[in-house]
């Protein structure tokens, strides 16, 4: 633990730069780690925000998916009430620099991304032993595996982001486009398993809306704002299943639109426009045919 830890948040940042131009950036993240996570000067000002982008940054360029996830927990119950705009400018920010990462890996890396597994198991020993054996040269090795990390960390990056904003109503549509924005992730990257992993995930977050409809927080199904983005977002996962022709998810993702529409029907028959009948049908149509 840096022994600066209960310094003042404008003192530590102000250290965590100084680490940074002699080259210790994991000592300045360390500050910025312990700065974030102490007890005292829990009262949210712009240097918090200043700390936690700089934070992220670090987390970002070292590649510390779960010092970013935990930074942000702290931070979220710290501007929930008082500055969320902060939050979702952190996060985005956050993403917007893990997608730079990413989209840079894959220019330099003459790895495919149809031969990358489940990038949840990517690190197994067995994987690293067979790497090791197979007989490749050490560099063609290190260069099929430039990718693979920041696959990886983007990964957990977005699935991270949408567990700490799921089910609460003033970040819904952060939300919601951090989702649509994993859907073309998996698209893009051809992440067949993650795209499974992804829409259950948001299958389980709709389960636990429901569960928690009485508690303040939480987003409510009584609403055609919150009603129509679920809609939307469950239509997005459906194309992204049919273009990815994964026909089973597909089929599950039209059971998914097809109860979002029954929900916001039960609610309002007003709130499920023609048009969106129509949509839905002409997708149900392309998939059976």
């Amino acid at each position: 633990m840096p022994p600066n830890f209960f310094q003042k948040p404008e003192t530590a940042l102000k250290r965590a730069h100084e680490l940074i131009s002699v080259g210790k950036e994991m000592d300045a993240l360390e500050t910025l780690h312990e700065t974030i996570k102490s007890k005292r000067h829990k009262q949210w000002t712009k240097t918090h925000e200043a700390i936690m982008l700089k934070h992220m940054e670090l987390c970002v360029s070292l590649r510390r998916p779960h010092m970013a996830k935990d930074a942000l927990f702290q931070y979220k119950t710290l501007t929930q009430q008082v500055a969320i705009k902060s939050l979702e400018t952190v996060i985005q920010r956050f993403l917007e620099l893990a997608q730079q990462k990413t989209e840079e890996a894959q220019k330099t890396s003459i790895e495919k991304v149809e031969e990358i597994d489940d990038l949840d198991q990517a690190d197994a020993p067995e994987n690293l032993l067979l790497s090791a054996v197979s007989g490749d040269a050490a560099q063609d090795r290190m260069d099929r595996t430039v990718l693979s990390p920041w696959l990886r960390f983007l990964w957990d990056s977005y699935r991270n982001c949408l567990d700490l904003l799921r089910n609460t109503a003033v970040v819904e549509q952060l939300y919601h486009r951090i989702a649509r924005q994993s859907f073309e992730f998996c698209a893009k990257y051809q992440r067949r398993t993650e795209f499974r992993k992804l829409c259950d995930n948001l299958r389980l977050h709709l389960t636990q809306i429901q569960k928690h409809q009485h508690l303040a927080h939480v987003v409510k199904l009584t609403s055609a704002e919150s009603l129509t983005l679920m809609q939307d977002t469950r239509l997005i996962q459906l194309d992204t299943a049919i273009q990815m022709e994964l026909w089973q998810e597909a089929y599950r993702s039209a059971e998914d639109v097809h109860g979002m529409m029954q929900l916001s029907k039960d609610k309002d028959e007003r709130m499920v426009k023609p048009a969106s009948y129509v949509n839905y049908y002409d997708k149900v149509l392309y998939y059976c045919i």
